[in-house]
Protein backbone atom coordinates (compact mmCIF):
# COMPACT_ATOMS: atom_id res chain seq x y z
CA UNK A 1 0.00 0.00 0.00
CA UNK A 2 1.28 3.35 -0.95
CA UNK A 3 -0.41 6.34 0.97
CA UNK A 4 1.18 8.73 -1.42
CA UNK A 5 1.49 12.54 -0.87
CA UNK A 6 -1.77 14.23 -2.36
CA UNK A 7 -1.32 17.53 -4.58
CA UNK A 8 -2.08 19.59 -7.70
CA UNK A 9 0.54 19.59 -10.45
CA UNK A 10 1.04 22.73 -12.77
CA UNK A 11 1.43 21.03 -15.99
CA UNK A 12 0.45 23.69 -18.21
CA UNK A 13 3.04 24.25 -21.27
CA UNK A 14 4.90 21.45 -20.10
CA UNK A 15 5.93 18.51 -22.22
CA UNK A 16 3.77 15.32 -21.39
CA UNK A 17 3.77 11.73 -22.83
CA UNK A 18 0.72 9.28 -23.01
CA UNK A 19 1.53 6.04 -24.19
CA UNK A 20 -1.48 3.95 -25.73
CA UNK A 21 -4.29 4.11 -28.65
CA UNK A 22 -6.97 3.09 -26.71
CA UNK A 23 -9.85 5.20 -24.27
CA UNK A 24 -7.42 5.09 -21.21
CA UNK A 25 -5.01 7.22 -23.37
CA UNK A 26 -7.82 9.85 -24.44
CA UNK A 27 -8.58 10.78 -20.89
CA UNK A 28 -5.84 10.74 -20.01
CA UNK A 29 -4.42 13.28 -22.85
CA UNK A 30 -7.66 15.26 -22.25
CA UNK A 31 -7.36 15.84 -18.33
CA UNK A 32 -3.72 17.06 -19.52
CA UNK A 33 -5.16 19.32 -22.32
CA UNK A 34 -7.26 20.40 -19.76
CA UNK A 35 -4.95 21.52 -17.60
CA UNK A 36 -2.33 23.03 -20.53
CA UNK A 37 0.04 20.70 -21.16
CA UNK A 38 1.59 20.06 -24.49
CA UNK A 39 0.88 16.12 -25.27
CA UNK A 40 2.34 13.96 -27.71
CA UNK A 41 0.87 10.54 -27.91
CA UNK A 42 2.54 7.68 -29.01
CA UNK A 43 0.94 4.63 -30.07
CA UNK A 44 1.19 2.40 -34.18
CA UNK A 45 -2.55 2.59 -33.88
CA UNK A 46 -5.64 4.78 -32.42
CA UNK A 47 -9.01 4.80 -31.57
CA UNK A 48 -11.67 7.17 -32.95
CA UNK A 49 -11.65 9.91 -30.56
CA UNK A 50 -7.77 9.94 -30.28
CA UNK A 51 -7.62 10.55 -34.73
CA UNK A 52 -9.61 13.39 -34.04
CA UNK A 53 -7.65 14.74 -31.28
CA UNK A 54 -4.70 14.08 -33.69
CA UNK A 55 -6.05 15.52 -37.09
CA UNK A 56 -7.04 18.71 -35.23
CA UNK A 57 -3.59 19.24 -34.09
CA UNK A 58 -4.43 18.94 -30.39
CA UNK A 59 -2.32 16.10 -29.39
CA UNK A 60 0.86 15.23 -31.66
CA UNK A 61 0.61 11.92 -32.59
CA UNK A 62 3.58 9.53 -33.08
CA UNK A 63 2.39 6.46 -35.01
CA UNK A 64 4.85 3.56 -33.68
CA UNK A 65 5.63 1.86 -30.04
CA UNK A 66 7.89 3.61 -27.66
CA UNK A 67 11.65 4.59 -27.90
CA UNK A 68 13.90 5.51 -25.13
CA UNK A 69 14.19 8.65 -27.51
CA UNK A 70 10.59 9.66 -26.69
CA UNK A 71 11.87 10.99 -23.11
CA UNK A 72 14.93 13.06 -24.10
CA UNK A 73 13.26 16.06 -25.47
CA UNK A 74 12.65 17.70 -22.22
CA UNK A 75 9.32 15.21 -21.44
CA UNK A 76 8.24 16.63 -17.97
CA UNK A 77 5.82 13.90 -16.99
CA UNK A 78 4.51 10.05 -19.01
CA UNK A 79 1.58 7.99 -18.77
CA UNK A 80 1.20 4.81 -20.07
CA UNK A 81 -1.98 3.32 -20.42
CA UNK A 82 -0.50 0.42 -21.79
CA UNK A 83 -1.28 -2.40 -19.27
CA UNK A 84 -0.12 -5.61 -20.74
CA UNK A 85 2.96 -5.00 -21.60
CA UNK A 86 5.35 -5.68 -18.46
CA UNK A 87 8.80 -5.08 -19.48
CA UNK A 88 7.69 -1.54 -21.37
CA UNK A 89 6.19 -0.64 -17.35
CA UNK A 90 9.68 -2.00 -16.05
CA UNK A 91 11.94 -0.08 -18.42
CA UNK A 92 9.45 3.13 -18.05
CA UNK A 93 10.10 2.74 -14.41
CA UNK A 94 13.84 2.61 -14.73
CA UNK A 95 13.81 5.11 -17.26
CA UNK A 96 11.83 7.70 -15.18
CA UNK A 97 14.17 7.16 -11.95
CA UNK A 98 17.69 8.24 -14.84
CA UNK A 99 15.66 11.10 -16.25
CA UNK A 100 13.90 12.02 -13.51
CA UNK A 101 10.42 12.60 -15.11
CA UNK A 102 7.30 11.46 -13.51
CA UNK A 103 5.23 8.53 -14.27
CA UNK A 104 1.99 6.94 -13.86
CA UNK A 105 1.44 3.23 -15.30
CA UNK A 106 -2.27 2.75 -15.29
CA UNK A 107 -3.43 0.56 -12.64
CA UNK A 108 0.97 -0.64 -12.21
CA UNK A 109 1.53 1.19 -9.04
CA UNK A 110 4.50 -0.59 -9.00
CA UNK A 111 5.48 0.55 -11.87
CA UNK A 112 4.49 4.29 -10.93
CA UNK A 113 5.92 7.01 -9.00
CA UNK A 114 2.81 8.50 -9.09
CA UNK A 115 -0.65 7.62 -9.27
CA UNK A 116 -3.80 8.94 -10.03
CA UNK A 117 -7.29 9.15 -7.97
CA UNK A 118 -10.83 8.74 -9.19
CA UNK A 119 -12.17 12.26 -9.92
CA UNK A 120 -14.67 13.80 -9.54
CA UNK A 121 -15.32 17.06 -11.72
CA UNK A 122 -17.53 19.66 -12.14
CA UNK A 123 -17.17 22.94 -13.54
CA UNK A 124 -13.51 23.74 -11.45
CA UNK A 125 -14.24 21.39 -8.36
CA UNK A 126 -12.02 18.07 -8.51
CA UNK A 127 -12.87 15.79 -5.60
CA UNK A 128 -9.86 13.13 -5.49
CA UNK A 129 -10.62 9.68 -4.59
CA UNK A 130 -7.88 6.95 -3.68
CA UNK A 131 -7.95 4.14 -1.70
CA UNK A 132 -4.11 4.09 -1.84
CA UNK A 133 -4.28 1.12 -4.48
CA UNK A 134 -6.48 -0.80 -1.75
CA UNK A 135 -9.29 -1.26 -4.25
CA UNK A 136 -9.25 1.20 -7.76
CA UNK A 137 -12.51 -0.27 -8.86
CA UNK A 138 -14.05 1.00 -5.11
CA UNK A 139 -12.82 4.33 -5.80
CA UNK A 140 -14.64 4.17 -9.05
CA UNK A 141 -17.61 3.54 -7.57
CA UNK A 142 -17.63 6.52 -5.57
CA UNK A 143 -17.08 8.63 -8.01
CA UNK A 144 -20.10 7.43 -10.16
CA UNK A 145 -22.18 7.84 -7.06
CA UNK A 146 -20.70 11.09 -6.07
CA UNK A 147 -21.15 12.36 -9.34
CA UNK A 148 -24.57 12.86 -9.74
CA UNK A 149 -24.53 14.95 -6.47
CA UNK A 150 -22.70 17.95 -8.21
CA UNK A 151 -25.40 19.06 -11.04
CA UNK A 152 -25.19 22.30 -13.04
CA UNK A 153 -26.86 23.90 -10.12
CA UNK A 154 -23.37 23.48 -8.07
CA UNK A 155 -21.41 24.60 -10.86
CA UNK A 156 -23.45 28.16 -10.95
CA UNK A 157 -23.17 28.15 -7.50
CA UNK A 158 -19.35 27.74 -8.00
CA UNK A 159 -19.03 30.73 -10.36
CA UNK A 160 -21.47 32.83 -8.40
CA UNK A 161 -18.55 32.47 -5.65
CA UNK A 162 -15.82 33.23 -7.99
CA UNK A 163 -17.61 36.80 -8.91
CA UNK A 164 -18.33 37.68 -5.36
CA UNK A 165 -14.55 36.73 -4.22
CA UNK A 166 -13.48 39.14 -6.70
CA UNK A 167 -16.16 41.84 -5.79
CA UNK A 168 -14.68 41.38 -2.16
CA UNK A 169 -11.22 41.41 -2.80
CA UNK A 170 -11.95 45.17 -4.52
CA UNK A 171 -14.36 46.20 -2.02
CA UNK A 172 -13.28 44.86 1.59
CA UNK A 173 -10.26 45.77 2.61
CA UNK A 174 -10.45 44.10 5.91
CA UNK A 175 -9.13 40.84 5.69
CA UNK A 176 -10.86 39.43 8.06
CA UNK A 177 -13.87 40.49 7.75
CA UNK A 178 -13.42 39.73 4.39
CA UNK A 179 -12.36 35.97 4.97
CA UNK A 180 -15.74 35.95 7.19
CA UNK A 181 -17.59 37.10 4.27
CA UNK A 182 -16.75 34.04 1.96
CA UNK A 183 -17.05 31.78 5.15
CA UNK A 184 -20.51 32.90 5.52
CA UNK A 185 -21.33 32.49 1.47
CA UNK A 186 -20.56 28.72 1.79
CA UNK A 187 -21.79 28.63 5.71
CA UNK A 188 -25.44 26.45 4.21
CA UNK A 189 -23.81 24.34 1.61
CA UNK A 190 -24.32 20.88 3.34
CA UNK A 191 -23.40 17.49 1.52
CA UNK A 192 -25.60 13.96 3.03
CA UNK A 193 -24.28 10.98 2.37
CA UNK A 194 -25.59 7.36 3.25
CA UNK A 195 -23.18 4.66 2.85
CA UNK A 196 -24.71 1.13 2.32
CA UNK A 197 -21.87 -1.99 2.34
CA UNK A 198 -22.75 -5.42 0.84
CA UNK A 199 -23.72 -8.31 3.33
CA UNK A 200 -20.46 -10.41 3.53
CA UNK A 201 -20.75 -14.22 3.90
CA UNK A 202 -18.59 -16.01 6.05
CA UNK A 203 -17.41 -18.43 2.98
CA UNK A 204 -17.39 -15.20 0.60
CA UNK A 205 -14.79 -14.15 3.74
CA UNK A 206 -11.51 -13.76 2.84
CA UNK A 207 -8.97 -15.75 5.90
CA UNK A 208 -6.63 -13.53 7.65
CA UNK A 209 -8.83 -10.38 6.39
Amino acid sequence: MKLGFQINLDVKDRACLVIGGEGEAADKANRLLEAGAKVTLISPRLNDELKSMAASAKILHRGRRFKVSDVDEGVWLVMNTVKTDEVLSRDLLKLARQKNFLLCSTDQPDYSTFTLPALVVRGPLRIAISTSGVSPALASRLRQDLEPLFDERFEVFLEWLDVYRAHLQNTEMNIDKRHQLLRDAVSKVKLHAKIEFPKVEKKDEVKGA
